[in-house]
């Protein structure tokens, strides 16, 4: 067993937009710049943010989430994986009462509630200065359990304007101001779809990180948000793995293919698993060995042109699948092992495992929680298994020479691929725009990895 002290804190903002990740990743890099290990959390289902902190920390981010994980799994994850740690960051999502329904369930604050932290709290204050404290105000009195112990003013424009808001939120409030982020002539993390590029396709990731430091170390109080944290004594016990690796499973992951949770692999490696990283772009075709292959989220059609380019490294992936290759794919994984993408006009050939073209539309498809029961025989879910999961996508689908009957799950929430149900299958392939979080969805890894020694022994 480990035990260290350890010191807390949520950073929550106003709503989606007002900073959150700036302040984040600039307090997480400037700790680390101090010499501390700082372990990220990001609350909420969130791959880009997660990348961010975890460029910022140089360690794994996790994720925590109400809707998909129980209580005590948060509560696990929170204790084994910040143990050691000198601080741990909690980054919210959206506003920070903002859940799923109007009391506010799975919001920020229900977290900051359940692990007992203090909230950081981020405010845009462009074009506005004394309004500021009564946003504040309002955020302290909903709810008197959550802690709201600071505030960070984003978007201040001049001295004068920091010295009103400052004056006026603590004159009002009792809640100190313990730094600012100034305006910036430009954007450090440009948007797409509803959030920051990722890391990955950033180009200049570490210059970034640098200069949100940077504005960290000179614009915020340290010191003191050091003070506003709740010190803890985080005790883990080490879960046992495996002995030995028992398979061997592909992932695919680079620029086209970075969704993935740590925790996932995390998962998959405690149950025994060897991880074989695999570029889908560059490589040839799959590596030799393989017991089964996971292909994650991303952004496909941002490299579209690259992955149609790699025809043998398509070919090598259909041909692994008719040969009965357990092959678990989410949203972009999907849409790799469909038949193509249509882009400005342009069509561009994909890996043919499923008859389907995708397209890309200006708006998002489908956006949220979803919740889907499997209720046909498929390679890794037992008929009956419920699961919560998310959905997150711009693409359509096309066409498809397909029947609604043979996929696999039904959706009681969300969107799926088609008629409320999701799943393509074709021999030991489940492809589905669902996506899950293996804490909080023990089934996945279970049968993944019991699919991959089926495949070893034959």
């Amino acid at each position: 067993m480990s035990e260290t002290k350890t010191r807390s804190i949520v950073v929550a903002g106003m709503s989606g937009g007002s900073g959150k990740s700036v302040v984040s990743v600039g307090l997480i890099a400037a700790l680390r710049n101090r010499g501390h290990r700082v372990i990220p959390f990001k609350k909420g289902p969130d791959y880009i943010d997660a990348g961010w902190m975890t460029t910022a920390a140089d360690s794994p981010c996790y994720n925590l989430d109400p809707f998909l994980m129980s209580e005590a799994a948060i509560a696990d994850s929170f204790r084994q994986h910040g143990a050691g740690a000198d601080f741990t960051i909690v980054e919210g999502n959206r506003g920070l009462y903002d859940g799923v329904n109007p009391e506010g369930g799975f919001s920020t604050a229900e977290l900051a509630i359940q692990l007992d932290l203090p909230v950081l709290l981020v405010v845009n204050c462009s074009k506005t200065t004394r309004t500021v404290a009564a946003m504040v105000l309002g955020c302290r009195q909903l709810d008197k359990r959550v802690r709201i112990a600071g505030v960070i003013l984003n978007q201040i424009a001049t001295p004068r304007h920091e010295r009103i808001v400052t004056q006026s939120v603590e004159k009002y409030t009792d809640v100190p101001v313990v730094g600012i982020v100034p305006r910036m002539k430009d954007d450090i993390f440009p948007m797409r779809h509803l959030g920051v590029i990722p890391h990955q396709e950033y180009g200049t990731a570490d210059s970034a990180v640098s200069r949100l430091a940077g504005i960290a170390e000179d614009h915020f109080d340290l010191d003191r948000i050091i003070k506003l944290m709740r010190p803890q004594q985080q005790t883990a016990v080490p879960k046992p793995l495996q002995g030995g690796a028992k398979v061997t499973i592909g992932i695919l992951r680079d620029t086209a293919f970075q969704f993935y949770y740590e925790e996932n692999l995390e998962a998959l490696r405690n149950g025994g698993a060897r991880l074989v990283m695999i570029n889908a772009l560059s490589a040839d075709r799959l590596p030799d060995g393989l017991d089964a292959l996971y292909i994650g989220g991303g952004f496909p059609e941002t490299s579209a042109r690259q992955l149609a380019d790699n025809v043998s490294f398509r070919d090598s992936v259909r041909e692994m699948a008719d040969k009965g290759l357990p092959i678990y794919a989410e949203c972009g994984g999907l849409i790799f092992l469909g038949r193509s993408i249509v882009l400005d006009n342009v069509e561009y050939p994909l890996a043919g495992v499923f008859p389907v073209t995708f397209g890309l539309s200006g708006s998002p498809q489908a956006h949220g929680y979803s919740i889907f029961t499997a209720d046909t025989g498929n390679p890794f879910y037992p008929v009956g298994t419920r699961i919560k999961g998310h959905e997150f996508r711009y693409s359509t689908v096309e066409s498809w020479d397909g029947k609604l009957e043979e996929l696999a799950l039904n959706l009681e929430r969300g969107t799926g691929f088609k008629g409320k149900r999701d799943g393509l299958i074709k021999k030991n392939v489940l492809a589905l725009y669902t996506h899950v979080l293996a804490p909080g969805t023990p089934e996945w890894a279970k049968g993944l990895l019991k699919a991959a020694a089926r495949f070893t022994k034959k």
